[in-house]
């Protein structure tokens, strides 16, 4: 029996000291301020298409657990200035959500990274839920924290 597979969310957030506008264009600079705000996870970025926003196509490595996996994902705005999204194409079809919301203060930011992953259901599958919340959270963690960094740095997007 063939079941489809599950789907299991992996999210973090935080308060940015920064306004909606400046936090965003940084997440949605693939060409000079997204590279700044990944973890060490994440190697080579490369824009095969576009660079800014919608329509941009991206390929990265990253490590797990030692091992070096290629992605290739799509960038779509389905609320431009709100939310990001990236595709994964090759895989497993993962996706990635930035969404940037405003935070208390005039001048903050609440930005929420969360990925969508097909899981095999059953002892698999609680396995998989498993091992890849251990492994993303922390990562986007970091990202986060780094968003704060550049965001509230010279960095001008």
């Amino acid at each position: 029996m063939n079941r489809k597979p599950e789907k299991h969310f992996i999210t973090a957030s935080a308060v940015i000291p920064a306004r909606r506008e400046r936090v965003y264009s940084i997440i949605a600079n693939y060409k000079d301020g997204h590279p700044r705000i990944l973890p060490r996870q994440f190697k080579e970025l490369i824009v095969e298409q576009g660079g800014i926003g919608a329509g941009t196509v991206i390929r990265f490595q990253m490590s797990v657990f030692g091992k070096k996996q290629t992605f290739r994902a799509a960038i779509t705005e389905p609320e431009p200035g709100r939310v990001l999204v990236e595709t994964d194409l090759d895989t497993n079809g993962a996706v990635t959500t930035f969404i940037v919301d405003p935070g208390t203060a005039p001048a903050d930011s609440r930005v929420t990274i969360s990925t969508e992953l097909g899981v095999r259901s059953g002892i698999p599958g609680l396995l998989e839920k498993r091992l890849s919340t251990m492994l993303l959270r922390p990562i986007y963690v970091q990202e986060l924290a780094n968003l704060a960094r550049v965001a509230t740095g010279p960095f001008a997007a």
